[in-house]
């Protein structure tokens, strides 16, 4: 369980408190650094899980429903899911119930280092990134013929989700490939080779059939792309590449990004995040020109390109933003204790809008997780049948970007799981699935619930 989270919490809480010069402000910090602490002995003693206070939101009766459902379990004694979920949801009733930090994320600061550590890889993309969307804008000609365009727009297709995939700053060998000009150099190259081998299951093909069959059927028709997010930071910031791509291709003409309502799992997108990021690179060089966090030594300034480039990041998707191209749509729905497969049933207003989408993905572990239930499925059940009511014939196409964190993977090729457990720390010694733990292979797994 999560000590650290709430060790990290109570640290960042107690920093923030000591900066304060309002007396009443100080003490209602103090106080929730004091439940903080109570619920951290509680976990690390496995004491009963309590029902959640009613801080004014309407998942307070679900949660505390299902806690007298389950007999007042234990911490210990109770579905990692729920007592995950629980955790989070808690945490966040301490900051809802106080006077002044009810709008306090815990976890904000750590977020937005994570994207200041990622400069290298944001710098670097940023300026592929202006290069695309300028080329896509003037819809500069090519000399390809019709079949080599069309095998070089799935080959950027591919190379955008999987940056979106992986996420993360260590990942920049797919960033060679972010230009119509050099697209077609990286079909035998080794580095996209190498990378994809890692994803087990790769339904990205199937994926880009389907929105450029819709672009194709209705060129200037509404065509809608649902993201659900996962972490903040340098995340988010491929999330809207990836966006930021999709609406200058013509593969959607509206982005709908789905946060989380409150703080979540730690590094989770909330609305503020989106705020942040895009203040960030509205003055990038007061993010990157500050000191890291315990050094006197200031880092190298940008120079004037990589200002003006991240400054064109930021034009590009405050525009969209405005425009109601690129629009954020929290819910409760995505903070509940249960899986997805309880959608139709618990949010049915949000089921029904989902089903407007050409495509919706669903970014990283947990939601994969809570997409397939959680449930222990042989690794070889098809994806669309571990999502249940979410899979075939729910009027929602899905794709799942995953890199593997956690047990749960379905839609694994007979003989793979067993092949990737004989591996060295693969598990195989022990019987654990040691190999789904590191976050060393992906899944991208497609069903079209609309076919």
């Amino acid at each position: 369980m999560e000590y650290d989270t709430q060790t990290r919490a109570i640290d960042d809480l107690h920093r923030a408190v000591s900066t304060c010069k309002d007396d009443e402000k100080i003490a209602d910090g103090k106080a929730i650094v004091e439940r903080l602490t109570k619920l951290k002995y509680e976990l690390q003693h496995n004491r009963p899980l309590t029902p959640l206070m009613d801080d004014g939101r309407r998942d307070v009766a679900d949660y505390n429903r299902e806690l007298n459902a389950l007999a007042s379990p234990t911490w210990f004694d109770v579905s990692w899911l729920y007592a995950e979920c629980y955790l989070y949801r808690r945490i966040s009733s301490f900051f809802a119930l106080s006077t002044h930090w009810k709008s306090y994320d815990v976890f904000a600061r750590q977020k937005l280092s994570t994207f200041v550590s990622s400069r290298p890889a944001v710098l670097e993309l940023a300026a592929k990134y202006k290069q695309l969307i300028n080329q896509l804008k003037d819809n500069v000609p090519h000399t390809n013929t019709p079949e080599e365009t069309e095998d070089a727009e799935k080959l950027l297709f591919s190379e955008m989700c999987e940056i979106c995939l992986w996420g993360n700053a260590t990942d920049l060998s797919l960033l060679t490939a972010l230009s119509y000009e050099d697209i077609q150099k990286l079909q035998g190259a080794e580095a996209r080779k190498t990378q994809e081998k890692n994803i087990l299951v790769n339904d990205l093909p199937a994926a880009y059939r389907t929105l450029k069959t819709a672009q194709n059927t209705d060129p200037k028709g509404e065509r809608r792309v649902d993201i659900v997010l996962d972490n903040a930071g340098f995340e988010l910031f491929v999330d809207l590449i990836l966006a930021g791509y999709l609406l200058e291709a013509g593969l959607a003409t509206q982005i709908i990004l789905h946060p989380k309502s409150i703080p979540w799992f730690v590094s989770d997108v909330v609305p503020a995040d989106f705020a942040s990021l895009l203040n960030a690179l509205a003055n990038p060089q007061a993010l990157y020109a500050a000191p890291p966090e315990g050094s006197d030594e200031a880092p190298a300034p940008l120079s004037n390109q990589e200002v003006t480039d991240l400054s064109f990041l930021f034009e590009h998707w405050s525009s969209l933003h405005q425009e109601g191209q690129l629009i954020l749509r929290p819910n409760l729905f995505w903070t509940a204790p249960g899986s997805y497969w309880r959608l139709p049933s618990s949010a049915p207003d949000l089921y029904e809008d989902l089903k407007k989408s050409e495509l919706v993905f669903f970014k990283g572990d947990l939601n994969y997780r809570k997409l397939a239930g959680d449930a222990r499925w042989a690794p070889t059940v098809p994806f669309g049948d571990a999502i249940g009511p979410m899979g075939p014939s729910s009027g929602i196409r899905i794709l799942a970007l995953r890199t593997c964190k956690a047990d749960t993977v379905v839609g694994l090729p007979t003989g793979e799981d067993e092949r990737l457990k004989g591996m060295d720390g693969g598990g195989g010694d022990t019987g654990a699935r040691k190999w789904a733990w590191s976050g060393k292979w992906a899944v991208v797994q497609f069903c079209d619930g609309k076919a």
